[in-house]
């Protein structure tokens, strides 16, 4: 056998022995980082269900669903203690024709926030005309803010008599809806406006409003924690609110994924022409690590397309961890449930009116 034949085979022979070696080992290692990522997904799995079931045990009601609270003289002036008081300045221009308005400080506030606080502002309008109103600034994490914002309102003055000063302070939620703590009526029938006034005034539970149906919308949620994936199935919405002139609607919904209160991802349906009970079952999904599943948001808004206008919201429903009620509700059933859908119903609300967040 020729030299150079012989040195091919001995080389042949230890790379085939090297390959063999080199297959057992890396069969190998996949064993061990197999075994690693399952012992890694189930931790991740049941950190994601025990954080599903603290947020249950978390959830507060909504609004609609507490019962009115019991009438009687001692419930009347425990209401006086824990509603709080406001300070506010009433004036009259009678050069320009116009009432002027000072919300000036707020005091012993009711605490609406899980935290034993509140981020309070005020609303000013004069009835009968509810569109025409005001709002300060939301202070942040306050029982007893100072506003000290002046507001202008043109009325004649032979009109002024029969119109009522309403200030109704609310506390601010980002995601859900503002709960109002309290409110001032002044009837201008029983004000002096020879001279300005400054006066205190005891806050008083505010009426109850009628909320415009806007109708009703159904998502599924899915979250699987070892891969880090949010899946969000829009299914059908019923009763929408009648948007165009023929008593229909062209309704499409935008999926928005908020973290740290920005929308950082969007998505949308597809338009469905003339109905108010529109079927999507359409699916979208968003990448979350596990380590951000308690900081972000999932945020629908369903829309009316107009094809010459712009797009006009009908309404929207968020949900998430810094959500409340229903919207809380649905995230914690879909953490403590990882890998399965989630369907529930959500009462649209209205959008958000604009107006100056809180400060950090």
């Amino acid at each position: 056998v020729p030299p150079w034949a012989l040195a091919t085979i001995i080389l042949a022979s230890a790379l085939l022995v090297f390959s063999c070696c080199f297959c057992l080992y890396r069969k190998r290692c996949r064993r061990r980082s197999g075994k690693k990522i399952q012992a890694q997904a189930q931790v991740h799995l049941q950190e994601v269900k025990e954080l599903g079931r603290s947020y249950i045990d978390k959830v507060q009601p909504e609004v609609e669903e507490l019962e009115p609270a019991p009438s009687g003289p001692g419930s009347q002036v425990a209401e006086k203690h824990e509603l709080g008081r406001l300070q506010y300045s009433l004036d009259y221009d009678f050069q320009s024709g116009q009432l002027l308005v000072g919300i000036l400080q707020a005091e012993g506030l009711a605490a609406l926030d899980l935290g034993g606080s509140s981020d309070p502002y005020v609303r000013v309008y004069l009835l009968p005309d509810k569109r025409r109103r005001y709002e300060t600034k939301v202070h942040r994490q306050t029982l007893n803010p100072h506003f000290g914002e002046n507001f202008a309102f043109k009325v004649p003055y032979v009109e002024l008599g029969g119109r009522v000063l309403v200030m109704a302070v609310y506390d601010f939620d980002r995601f859900s809806r503002n709960d109002a703590i309290g409110e001032v009526r002044v009837p201008m029938s029983s004000v002096d406006l020879g001279r300005p006034v400054l006066a205190w005034r005891e806050l008083k539970a505010a009426p109850r409003e009628e909320q415009e149906k806007l109708g009703d919308i159904c998502f599924s949620l899915r979250y699987v924690p070892t891969a880090g994936k949010l899946t969000v199935i829009v299914l059908e919405a019923k009763n929408l609110k009648k948007m165009d002139v023929g008593g229909l609607s062209d309704p499409y919904v935008k999926v928005h994924l908020l973290q740290g209160g920005k929308k950082v991802r969007k998505k949308k349906t597809t338009i469905k022409k003339n109905t108010l009970n529109p079927y999507y079952n359409e699916a979208f999904s968003f990448e979350v690590p596990c380590d951000q599943v308690q900081k972000v948001q999932v945020e629908l808004t369903v829309l009316d397309y107009d094809k010459l206008g712009k797009n006009e919201a009908i309404g929207r429903v968020a949900v998430g961890a810094a959500a409340g009620g229903a919207g809380l509700r649905h995230w914690a059933d879909m953490l403590a449930n990882p890998r399965r859908p989630i369907a529930q119903w959500h009462s649209l609300r209205p959008p958000d009116r604009a107006r100056p967040l809180p400060a950090p």
